[in-house]
């Protein structure tokens, strides 16, 4: 794992949107921004850079914002084998497609997009070679989730995500946003300049056919809830163990979304 062929083109920079207030989390997240919870030991957010890294990741930009200057404190410029970047939220939250529009002179004219709430069992490798070879420029991973988390929002077929909505999803809707995007810095025009959630730019790009899918196949963590945090702890402790088999829970595609 994190080896490339010589003849691979360099992985792309990885934008973590880690900037929101964490209130689902109530006063866990007064004092401290979410990334920086202690999960199995660290936080939340070494174990997803260190992740990130076993993956063969260079380089990431962490989009920060509520107590944003906690995680620059904790993080520095190089953490997990990984150098590190930051882009801050204007005053008042950018939302998630503000935030990603803010940190695109970093990025790349390619790069991925990651929640910073969230660790996803899958081949980032595969993932971004898939993508480019589908000459797509954007990205979704999607797990076939059958209602069995959040309400289904997406539909896949094809290596395409054929339509998406996270606001007013459809009964033929069975798949979930996994939570691993990308995109290309020409579509980030797409929807107009004031819209600040990228959910409205998956929708977007889903609709005009250019919004290339890749399934998972495992269940993902997430720490949003007390609940799905305990849950992700009791899998990190289980990985640090044995870093190579599943965690007591993976056999299940679920886990909560945002």
């Amino acid at each position: 794992m994190g080896q490339q062929a010589a003849d691979e083109p360099a992985l792309p920079a990885v934008c973590v949107l880690a900037g929101g207030l964490g209130t689902r989390l109530g006063g866990l997240t007064t004092r401290q921004p979410k990334p920086l919870l202690e999960v199995a030991g660290k936080p939340f957010l070494r174990h997803q850079l260190a992740l990130l890294s076993e993956h063969g990741f260079t380089r990431v930009v962490l989009c920060v914002g509520y107590l944003g200057e906690q995680i620059e404190a904790a993080i520095g410029t190089s953490c997990e084998g990984l150098a590190v970047q930051y882009s801050y939220d204007a005053p008042g939250l950018d939302g998630t497609l503000g935030a990603v529009r803010r940190a695109a002179p970093l990025l790349g004219e390619r790069f991925l997009i990651l929640y910073g709430d969230t660790y996803l069992l899958i081949d980032y490798q595969a993932v971004t070679r898939d993508w480019i070879a589908s000459g797509e420029p954007a990205l979704m991973t999607v797990l076939h989730n059958h209602g069995e988390l959040e309400r289904s929002n997406a539909e896949y077929a094809a290596g395409r995500v054929v339509a998406y909505d996270k606001f007013a999803p459809t009964p033929e809707m069975e798949w979930i946003d996994y939570g691993l995007g990308g995109l290309t810095t020409g579509v980030l025009d797409l929807v107009p300049e004031d819209e600040r959630d990228l959910a409205s730019l998956y929708h977007a790009l889903a609709a005009a056919g250019r919004l290339h899918g890749y399934p998972a196949e495992r269940r993902f963590f997430e720490i949003g809830t007390p609940g799905t945090l305990r849950e992700t702890e009791q899998f990190l402790l289980h990985r640090s163990g044995a870093p190579d088999g599943p965690g007591p829970a993976d056999a299940r595609p679920g886990g909560s979304r945002r």
